[in-house]
C-alpha cells in the first residue's frame, strides 16, 4: 500500500517555478546566478557563483529541513551544485549567504501557495545522506566510554590517507599558531607544537602525557626536540596504528609511545606535564569538573597542564545545535562553552591558572590551508573517501573558518598548575616562554 498526496483540484491551476520563490525570498538583484531543474532562473545572469537545484529532492530538502541542514543535505547529495568556486571549498558560497542573502520570512498563505504550486509532495521529508548520523541516543549514555568510542571513530577513522592530503605533512588537526604574517602551515604547525612544550617547561628527562593525541604530532615534537618521555594516548585505533608506525619510524619509539586508550584508564601518574590539544570539544562540558580532576590526578606536585580547545565567545550557552549539520556530520556529541567555564572548572578542580590566550584568527588560517590542501588534492581526496564525504569536510572546514572569522567561535589555551597545599608551584616570577 502506498501513500499518494494529489494537490486539491481547486488548486492545480495555481503554478510557481523556483525562480520566482527564490526572487521573492530574497529580491529580484540577489547576486548569484540562480537556476532551477524546471527550468526558471533567478538573481544576476552574470554573477561570479551560481547555485542550482538540480532535482526536486533538493527542493524537498530544503522544505523539510530550512537552514543550514536542508542546504547541506542537498549539497551532499549532488541536489544543489554550486559553481565558481573550486570543488572542496564552498567558502566564497558561504560568505555571500552569510553576508549578501537576506532572505525574508513569507505569509503563511504565500508558503501555501507555493507548496500547492510544486506539490505537496515536497513535504515528504527525503532519506538523509548516509553520512548523516544516525541518533546515537540507542548507543549508550551520553559520553560514556562506549559511545565516545563510537563517536571518535566516525570522525576520526575516515582514512588516514584522506587526513594525510588535508592535513599535510605533520598530520596534525588542531588550530596551528602563525609565527608570522608568511608562515606556512607546517611552519605554523610546528610553532604551536614548541610553543605548548614552552609553556609546559619541557626538559630532557621529563614526563608528558598528550591525552587525545591524535596521529602523535604533539608527542613527536616533545621527544625529538626535549629529549622527553612521551605517552600519548587516543580512542582512534587508526590514529594509533599510525602514530606508533610514525614513532617508529624516526627511531623515536625508545622514548615515546602513541597508546590507543581512553585517556580514563591512563594508569601511570607523577607526570612532569600533561597536554590536551584538542580533546575538550568531545568531553562535555558537565563531565569538565571530572575530566579536569583526572588530569590533575596524573600530575605531580608543581607539574604544568595545558587544555588547548574550541569554545564559545561567551559563556552564557553550552553544547552544540544538536540537529544542526555540525553535529550531525561532524562532531556527534561535541560540546562547546566559553574560556570562563573552562578556567572555572579548572581552578574547581584545585588546579592554578597560569596563562590564558586566545588563537581564533589563527584557526581561520589554519582552516584555510586544511581546504587549500583538500582542493589540491580533491581527485585523490574524493577517489579515498568518496564524493559525498569529501563534500562534507570541504563543507565543514570553510564554515568553521567563516565561524572563527567573524568571531563565531574561538580557540583558548590555559595553562595552569598542580600548586602545592603551601602554595608552592614551582611557576617562576613571569612566563618564560617568550610569549
Amino acid at each position: 500500500m502506498s501513500l499518494r498526496l494529489e494537490t486539491p483540484r481547486s488548486s492545480r491551476r495555481a503554478t510557481v517555478t523556483l525562480g520566482e520563490i527564490f526572487t521573492s525570498l530574497f529580491g529580484p538583484d540577489a547576486p548569484v546566478r540562480f537556476s532551477a531543474y524546471d527550468g526558471s532562473t533567478a538573481g544576476q545572469r552574470d554573477a561570479a557563483i551560481g547555485i542550482r537545484l538540480a532535482t526536486p529532492r533538493a527542493a524537498s530538502y530544503l522544505a523539510t529541513a530550512p537552514g543550514s541542514l536542508g542546504l547541506a543535505r542537498a549539497y551532499i547529495q549532488g541536489d544543489l551544485e554550486v559553481d565558481g568556486v573550486p570543488p572542496g571549498d564552498p567558502y566564497d558560497v558561504l560568505r555571500l549567504i552569510d553576508d549578501e542573502l537576506n532572505m525574508r520570512r513569507p505569509a503563511p498563505g504565500e508558503a501555501m501557495r507555493w507548496l500547492q504550486g510544486l506539490g505537496l509532495r515536497t513535504l515528504l521529508p527525503p532519506e538523509p545522506p548516509p553520512q548523516e548520523v544516525r541518533p546515537f541516543a540507542k548507543m549508550g549514555l551520553k559520553h560514556g566510554r562506549g559511545r565516545d568510542a563510537n563517536a571518535i571513530s566516525y570522525h576520526y577513522d575516515v582514512s588516514n590517507r584522506f587526513y594525510e592530503m588535508v592535513l599535510g605533512p605533520s598530520m596534525t588537526y588542531t588550530c596551528a599558531c602563525y609565527p608570522t604574517d608568511s608562515a606556512t602551515l607546517e611552519q605554523a604547525q610546528e610553532h604551536k607544537y614548541d610553543l605548548v612544550a614552552r609553556k609546559l617547561g619541557l626538559q630532557p628527562g621529563m614526563r608528558l602525557l598528550d591525552v587525545g593525541c591524535g596521529w602523535g604530532g604533539m608527542v613527536r615534537h616533545a621527544a625529538r626536540n626535549y629529549g622527553v618521555q612521551v605517552l600519548g594516548v587516543t580512542l582512534s585505533r587508526e590514529q594509533a596504528t599510525w602514530g606508533q608506525a610514525r614513532l617508529k619510524a624516526e627511531g623515536l619509539d625508545d622514548l615515546a609511545e602513541v597508546r590507543h586508550l581512553d585517556y580514563r584508564d591512563v594508569r601511570e601518574g607523577d607526570f612532569d606535564a600533561v597536554s590536551s590539544i584538542g580533546l575538550i570539544e568531545h568531553i562535555g562540558v558537565k563531565q569538565y569538573g571530572a575530566y579536569f580532576s583526572f588530569l590533575r590526578s596524573r600530575l605531580r606536585p608543581g607539574g604544568r597542564l595545558l587544555n588547548h580547545g574550541i569554545t564559545r565567545p561567551d559563556n552564557k550557552h553550552a553544547g552544540l545545535p544538536r540537529r544542526g549539520f555540525i553535529g550531525r556530520y561532524v562532531f556527534p556529541d561535541g560540546e562547546l562553552t566559553g574560556s570562563g567555564d573552562i578556567v572555572s572548572a579548572m581552578e574547581d578542580a584545585g588546579l592554578e591558572v597560569q596563562h590564558h590566550e586566545n588563537l581564533r584568527v589563527h584557526y581561520a588560517r589554519t582552516l584555510q590551508g586544511w581546504c587549500d590542501n583538500l582542493v589540491e588534492n580533491w581527485d585523490e581526496c574524493v577517489a579515498e573517501a568518496g564524493l559525498a564525504t569529501a563534500k562534507v569536510w570541504g563543507l565543514y572546514m570553510a564554515g568553521s573558518r567563516l565561524a572563527f572569522e567573524r568571531n563565531g567561535i574561538q580557540l583558548h589555551q590555559v595553562l595552569a598548575t598542580r600548586t602545592a597545599e603551601n602554595g608552592e608551584s614551582s611557576y617562576p616570577l613571569r612566563h618564560d616562554f617568550g610569549v
